[in-house]
């Protein structure tokens, strides 16, 4: 199963469904798919939709999906890698209208250096990625939340 994260972005994020939609009729995928769309208007009969959902409900399909294309959220990024899935992410633009500036451009890149997700900067090569994540093998992610954490006890404790 492939499963399409566009989080809770009040705009609509169309453009990577319909990117999806054309694989599906090509034949490229042949994968069910279920998407969670939030405020986007979409449909099509060959993806599954639904709008918002609660964390365990998205936790269990992140489990279930063999494959993840999100939007570069980085609360979704960190809790599909974190559990070891093949992530692709697709930034929201704002010459789209997805946005309101392109700081998700800046999200997807750091995560894709750092070897995480497998990222999709143009939609003509979906099925070029989709062909590329089956090989893909993330790097293990390590949060370092605690490290954050610490660092702040450390500063107030020396003030």
């Amino acid at each position: 199963m492939i499963l399409i994260l566009l989080g809770t972005q009040d705009k609509p994020f169309e453009r990577l469904l319909k990117a999806v939609s054309k694989e599906i009729k090509k034949g490229n995928i042949k994968d069910k798919v279920i998407a969670q769309i939030g405020y986007t208007n979409y449909e099509d009969k060959n993806i599954k939709t639904f709008d918002f959902a609660t964390k365990e409900e998205i936790e269990n399909l992140i489990d279930k999906a063999k494959i993840i294309i999100t939007h570069a959220g980085v609360g979704t990024i960190t809790e599909c890698i974190s559990r070891g899935k093949k992530v692709i992410v697709v930034p929201r633009l704002k010459k789209y209208g997805e946005h309101t500036n392109d700081h998700q451009l800046q999200i997807t890149k750091e995560f894709a250096m750092k070897n995480y997700v497998f990222p999709l900067y143009n939609m003509n090569k979906l099925s070029n990625v989709l062909e590329e994540i089956k090989k893909f093998k993330p790097q293990r992610y390590e949060s370092n939340a605690e490290k954050f954490r610490n660092a702040i006890r450390n500063y107030i404790n020396s003030i």
